[in-house]
Formats: C-alpha cells, sequence, structure tokens
C-alpha cells in the first residue's frame, strides 16, 4: 500500500550531480559558434511549441484537453518570468526527440532524464527535478520479489524507450521477451491491473502517485539499491536554442528562490523540497 513514508523516500531519492535525460555531443559553445544567429537571444513576441508526452502522471499529463502537471507548471512558472510564451502540445515519447531535432518543436518536456547519450543529439536545461527508478507490483508478489535482481526471471512491464526500459534490457537482455513495452505508462499500469506481468518499473515520482491512486490495489514498491539517481530536463534543439534555454534557466533560478517552485512542489506532492529531493543548481551540461 501506499504510504507517506514511501513517498518520502521518493522526494529523498534524487540528490544528484546533474539531472539526466539528454544526449550529448559537440559543446553548446561549440554549436552556438556554428549557428549564432539561431542561438542569438529569445523572441518574446513568439510563441514557442513545447512537444510533451502528457502521459506520465503527476509530472505531466492530459486533463480537460489541456497539459498539465508537476513538470508543466514548473516550465511555464519559469517561461512567464521571463515573458516567454508557451504552446504545449501532446507528442508521443518515441517520436518526442526527433520531433526536436527536425525544429517541429522548440522544447522537449516529457520527464526526460539527462544522460550523456541524449546530450549528444540534444541541448537540455538546468535539472528541475530528481528521481530514481522504482518497481511495483501486487502483494501476493512481496515474497518473490525483494530486488531489483529478481526479476530477471520475471515478466515487467515499462513504457518503451525509457530508463526503466533500458534497465530491464541490462538485466534480461535487450531480447527478452519478459520485457513488455507500451506507448505510455497507463498501459503499462493495465498490464499489471490485469495480471499481465508480475511488476513495473517507472520513474518513482509516476509510480507512487499511481500507488496513491489506488489505495485499494494492494500494492508492494520498492527502490533497489542498484538504481542510479537521475534528474530530469526540458530538451533543446542541439546549438540551436541557446537564447530559449538560457531563458528558461533564468526563469528556474528565479521560480527556486523565490518560493514559486516550492509551492508547485507541494501542490503535486503534499511537501515541501528538500536538499535531497531537489536537483542541483548546476548546468546539466
Amino acid at each position: 500500500m501506499f504510504t507517506r513514508n514511501i513517498l518520502s523516500v521518493v522526494l529523498a531519492a534524487g540528490l544528484l550531480a546533474a539531472c539526466s535525460g539528454g544526449n550529448g555531443g559537440a559543446s553548446g559553445n561549440q554549436a552556438a559558434s556554428a549557428a549564432p544567429s539561431a542561438a542569438a537571444s529569445v523572441d518574446t513576441s513568439k510563441t514557442y511549441i513545447v512537444a510533451t508526452d502528457a502521459s506520465y502522471a503527476p509530472m505531466e499529463y492530459m486533463e480537460n484537453n489541456a497539459v498539465v502537471g508537476f513538470s508543466h507548471d514548473i516550465l511555464d512558472a519559469a517561461a512567464k518570468t521571463q515573458n516567454v510564451k508557451l504552446n504545449f502540445v501532446n507528442t508521443p515519447f518515441d517520436g518526442l526527440f526527433a520531433n526536436i531535432s527536425k525544429g517541429d518543436s522548440d522544447i522537449g518536456l516529457a520527464s526526460i532524464t539527462i544522460n550523456d547519450e541524449r546530450k549528444q543529439q540534444l541541448d537540455f536545461s538546468d535539472p528541475y527535478f530528481a528521481a530514481t527508478q522504482m518497481i511495483v507490483f501486487n502483494d501476493n508478489n512481496k515474497e518473490k520479489i525483494k530486488s531489483f535482481a529478481d526479476l530477471k526471471e520475471r515478466s515487467a512491464s515499462v513504457q518503451s524507450g525509457t530508463s526503466g526500459d533500458l534497465i530491464l534490457q541490462k538485466l534480461q537482455g535487450a531480447d527478452s521477451q519478459k520485457i513488455k513495452r507500451f506507448e505510455n505508462m497507463p498501459l503499462a499500469f493495465k498490464e499489471l491491473e490485469n495480471s499481465g506481468v508480475d511488476a513495473v518499473v517507472g520513474d518513482s515520482g509516476v509510480i507512487a502517485y499511481y500507488a496513491k491512486q489506488h489505495p485499494d490495489a494492494k500494492l508492494t514498491m520498492i527502490l533497489d539499491p542498484s538504481f542510479i539517481k537521475e534528474e530530469y530536463g526540458f530538451a533543446f534543439r542541439k546549438g540551436r536554442n541557446d537564447g530559449l534555454r538560457e531563458a528558461i534557466n533564468k526563469g528556474l533560478a528565479q521560480i527556486k528562490s523565490d518560493g514559486t517552485y516550492d509551492k508547485i512542489h507541494v501542490q503535486w506532492f503534499g511537501a515541501p523540497v528538500t536538499s535531497a529531493s531537489a536537483p542541483a543548481a548546476s548546468a546539466a551540461k
């Protein structure tokens, strides 16, 4: 069952040096020199398109035909401090990185973990949230699943292409038939509800929120010591949107200093940010 103790563990899971979730290649300065006109400044008369996989409650999801959630509120608040206008567009996660790289969207928002591989393809904002992976399963499996290693021979559902998918591949092998991949987390959870898998692996905030919303489901959650800490960042086209990225970074710094970030955190997670749960202030690059 979901408890406040579990949520406290989730919120304290962070303590990261930089939010993981983007590819790295040439540095931002090198990219900017290659395209100075594109990186010069932010256009406050323009409405920037934000591509978001709105299926990841409570981070970003659809409600009344609009994108809502913690990540949405953080980016929106940061942008408003810099007079930057945004239009949030629901975009499947599988094509989101390509969408940004082609310039079809200006910002990617999808609880994206910043990592070295993704930083080769995209630029990232400063970290805005700290997380880790988590396992959730029905109580009837709690004597059989006590750690991540216990999933080696068991079936588990994930959202395709996410960190949960990647760590399961490392455990079971990329071609494992026991890994069931879905387009979004609601479908992955539904597979557990239908007894189609033994467990679900996903980001801690999303797993904890799901458990909180299903108090009668008799669920057990595990934060395995082997799970690395991750941080989320907003994604930008490589070397082409430095002015916009810098504006968002300034906005993030401002809402963290003026208390807006804390208010949004309490709204979505019911607890203030602690030094352990807050993302590091240094740039993800």
